[in-house]
């Protein structure tokens, strides 16, 4: 092989690559947000799952971006790993779609179909023709670069050196290794199965090697989303673990299956007989829905062993419960007095877990621990997501034929949650004030810090408070809990001119001074939010 010859298979790779990024960005673009939005139908029904995976890899063409988008749910907590597995499995049977298109030799009508999608990219104002362009465009550099893939590797077949170096792959273990090897080189399945596809149609590979390099590519496939995951944390990591357990399953029952069954793989040859391109392609969407079809019944179990792989801490588990309803979770026709008091037994909880996400931040702020600040933005996340879980369950709630009375305290704990949630908001910017007074070397002086300090602990004392009004319905007491908010009141208007004097006498320095005040403007607020609490259930 020529350097030239070298070269233009780099650019033929290259172009095929390019193409399929250009296509996918039309067809995301083209989309809108719909890709998430589908995701979010992942529900645990798992054949759901699958279908979810097949379509939304479908459209936008690379199994990859799907599992990183599935890992960056499931890292949200938006999804399960129940729910990513099923996803995963139906984007590894949606990435073989591309084999079966790049079977048809298409190589002559690339140019024009190319010079098509560039025209209504470069020359048609409209966003959705200029998508559909774009698309078209990815379309015709893919079938452009795969005709300079086959016009570089065809001299190879002349090439001693290069058949001396493919007879080594005749051993179907290093076939299958450099499979794995070639993906992870690439970082793309479709890319390199279409390479063998193409050593296969040339005549320079046999269609049993073929096989065995198409299983080492599924393995190799999932590079790129182990890589995404290492900035992930532990959920996501497990979703990659998933992704390549399922792969090393397949790639094991497939080796099985054709070591055993020989007939087999004559089977998948006759349905295409006059066409290598087509047996290869064959190859790789049979062996992608068979490896679906057998582990599916066992979501299950790869899940645990993901979670064997990488165990479960603590502070995990405490996380998935508090983003799960523990008392709200009987539905249908309850009695007003058994649905008013798990809904506000589920409260009371929300407002234990929001009030250690606030006490967190400010013991972030003042003590610049890491790992709380780490640990308020996680809580705020579970605060989102149990809110919206127990705002559902009183929304439907609502729609009961409870009395007037049940319906306005359904109602007004609405507003419960509601405060609450905010009071997660202003503990998660409380976390980001320290990362920022670290970052940028603020400055708040001695006195500024205590009197911050001094805020903290009333704005803290109103909110238990309120918190035990709400589950004692001591509403005897909620004229202690308007001087406190009262008291907040009055300390944060104190301290902030207080501050704002010592900032005019160069005492502090501007950005210290916009956190100093910005922090005293969030505790404030939390009293308010307190404020609104214990208030919520009185006459």
């Amino acid at each position: 092989m020529t350097l030239f010859e070298f070269f233009t298979l780099l650019g033929g790779v290259g172009l095929f690559l390019y193409g399929m990024s250009i296509m996918s960005t039309g067809l995301k673009n083209a989309a809108g947000d719909k890709m998430h939005k589908i995701l979010e139908y992942a529900t645990a029904n798992r054949f759901v799952s699958v279908a979810v995976g097949i379509l939304v890899t479908l459209l936008i063409q690379s199994s990859s971006a799907t599992d990183m988008m599935v890992i960056s749910f499931v890292n949200s907590g938006l999804m399960t790993l129940i729910q990513a597995i099923g996803v995963i499995m139906g984007a590894n049977i949606g990435t073989t779609i591309t084999a079966q298109i790049t079977a048809f030799n298409l190589g002559a009508i690339a140019p024009a179909v190319l010079f098509l999608g560039a025209a209504a990219y470069l020359f048609v104002k409209q966003n959705t023709v200029r998508h559909v362009g774009s698309i078209v465009m990815g379309f015709g550099m893919l079938f452009f670069g795969i005709s300079v893939i086959k016009s570089a590797i065809a001299p190879l077949s002349q090439s001693a050196e290069f058949i001396s170096f493919l007879s080594t792959l005749a051993n179907p273990a290093i076939a299958l290794i450099f499979g794995v090897l070639f993906t992870a080189l690439l970082q793309s399945s479709s890319s390199s199965v279409v390479i063998f596809q193409t050593f296969a149609v040339q005549g320079l590979i046999g269609f049993e090697m073929t096989v065995y390099l198409v299983i080492g590519a599924a393995i190799g496939s999932v590079t790129p989303n182990i890589l995404a995951s290492l900035t992930t944390n532990r959920n996501g990591k497990r979703t990659a673990a998933l992704n390549l357990l399922f792969n090393l399953i397949r790639a094991a029952i497939m080796v099985l299956l054709i070591n055993v069954f020989p007939s087999f793989l004559d089977l998948i040859r006759g349905l295409t007989p006059d066409s290598v391109g087509h047996q290869v392609a064959n190859v790789h969407t049979i062996f992608a829905v068979l490896a679906v079809i057998i582990e599916l019944p066992f979501a299950g179990f790869i899940v645990t062993l993901s979670q064997k792989i990488i165990p479960i801490l603590p502070e995990e588990s405490r996380r998935m419960e508090d983003r799960k309803l523990k008392y709200m979770v009987q539905e249908g026709d309850l009695p007003s007095f058994v649905a008013l008091q798990q809904a506000k037994m589920e409260i009371i909880r929300l407002g234990q877990i929001t009030r250690g996400c606030l006490q967190d931040s400010i013991n972030c702020f003042f003590t610049h621990d890491d790992k709380l600040a780490a640990s308020v933005f996680e809580r705020e996340e579970s605060i989102d997501i149990l809110s919206e879980l127990i705002q559902d369950r009183l929304i439907a709630l609502r729609s009961m034929p409870y009395k007037p009375k049940a319906i306005e305290e359904l109602s007004q704990m609405l507003l419960v949650v509601t405060d609450m949630e905010r009071i997660s908001d202003h503990a998660k910017n409380i976390a980001e004030y320290e990362i920022q007074y670290r970052e940028r070397n603020a400055v708040i002086s001695e006195t500024g810090m205590a009197e911050l300090q001094e805020l903290a602990t009333l704005t803290m004392k109103s909110i238990d408070c309120s918190l035990e009004i709400f589950e004692t319905e001591r509403f005897w007491d909620i004229p202690k809990a308007y001087e406190l908010e009262q008291q907040v009141d009055e300390m944060q208007t104190d301290i902030v001119n207080s501050h704002i004097n010592r900032f005019m006498e160069s005492y502090c320095e501007p950005v210290g001074a916009f956190i100093f005040t910005d922090l005293s403007s969030d505790l404030e607020r939390c009293s308010d939010h307190a404020m609104t609490i214990a208030t919520a259930l009185s006459d």
